[in-house]
């Protein structure tokens, strides 16, 4: 395969995920979706069919092929060191009160919507299944991460810890993922009508979540964004990829492994990101600043990627 066929085997795979984000900005320009559609399609993702979807992509994989312990190690190593290398900069080069904010800005991705998707558009059931395993780490490691970050830089505020905890514990994504290995590894078989509704529900998943994020994102924010969003967005979709796909590269991980690795690693803010400074105290508009900044970035950032390491062979 030629370069010109390689880009636009490229296209096909990251286009059909920012092309439902902008459906959803455009949607929401229009009139015809608004701020409490909004709300309730992201409730229904997060607590019903994105569930839905993780569990029925583990239960239909071969866990001997996707359960790969190593990988997750990995994949928890380099997001602690990519926390503690945003968190050194912004020591070096972020005023005081927005480190926290910073920080999580530059490290926290939005795997479990925009990293799925294109795991799922590239590998088919392995990226579903292998990202669904992988997200039970991202939501230990990022939502322990960022309350260490933003509560260390948090004023005038008693963190609760055991209420955090709590959240974590009970995140419908975590439970699916618990649910799905034991089903997995037994073997067991569901009725064929049950497959087939949960197929139906869990179908809504990921254009739902596109279409909530795009809705979400404010082109105004994007012109007001300063110095310290542009820093940590460059550091988010740019920096901390490249640096902890190289790793994943230099001990041996190669494939579709290398490939979801990156997809996740490339993921713009999460979302999540705003609701919990909001909740803890910091800078609302740096950190939303961040988040659109930084999917308006994935589009080509993430494109140039996934075709850069096609043409190297490593994926």
């Amino acid at each position: 395969m030629g370069l010109y066929e390689l880009f636009f085997a490229t296209l096909e795979i990251t286009l059909p995920v920012f092309a439902m984000v902008f459906i959803g900005l455009g949607l929401k320009r229009l009139g015809w979706i608004d701020q409490a559609f909004i709300a309730t399609a992201s409730s229904l993702v997060f607590k019903g069919t994105m569930p839905t979807l993780i569990f029925l992509s583990i239960i239909k994989a071969d866990l001997d092929a996707t359960l790969n312990p190593r990988l997750l190690a990995y994949f928890a190593l380099a997001t602690l060191a990519s926390f503690l290398l945003a968190w050194s900069w912004a020591i070096l080069r972020v005023p005081h009160a927005e480190r926290g904010v910073y920080v999580q800005g530059a490290f926290r991705g939005n795997c479990g919507i925009v990293g799925l998707a294109l795991a799922a558009g590239m590998y088919g059931d392995y990226g579903l299944s292998a990202g669904g395993l992988l997200l039970g780490v991202v939501i230990l490691t990022y939502n322990a991460f960022s309350v260490i970050v933003l509560a260390t830089y948090q004023e005038g505020r008693r963190t609760d810890w055991r209420s955090i905890a709590s959240h974590i514990v009970r995140n419908p994504l975590i439970l699916s993922v618990v649910a799905a290995i034991p089903v997995a590894a037994l073997e067991l078989r569901l009725p064929g009508w049950l497959m087939t509704s949960g197929q139906y529900f869990a179908s809504l998943t990921l254009p739902l979540a596109l279409i909530c994020i795009g809705a979400t994102l404010s082109l105004g924010s994007i012109r007001a964004s300063g110095r310290l969003a542009m820093g940590a967005s460059l550091m988010k979709m740019v920096t901390l990829p490249l640096g902890a796909t190289l790793a994943a590269w230099l001990i041996g991980f190669e494939g579709r492994e290398l490939g979801v690795l990156f997809l996740f690693f490339a993921s713009p803010t999460a979302a999540a990101s705003f609701v919990m400074v909001k909740a803890m105290g910091g800078n609302a508009a740096l950190s939303a600043n961040i988040i659109a900044l930084t999917t308006l970035m994935a589009s080509l950032t993430i494109t140039v990627g996934v075709f850069a390491l096609k043409v190297m062979g490593w994926i």
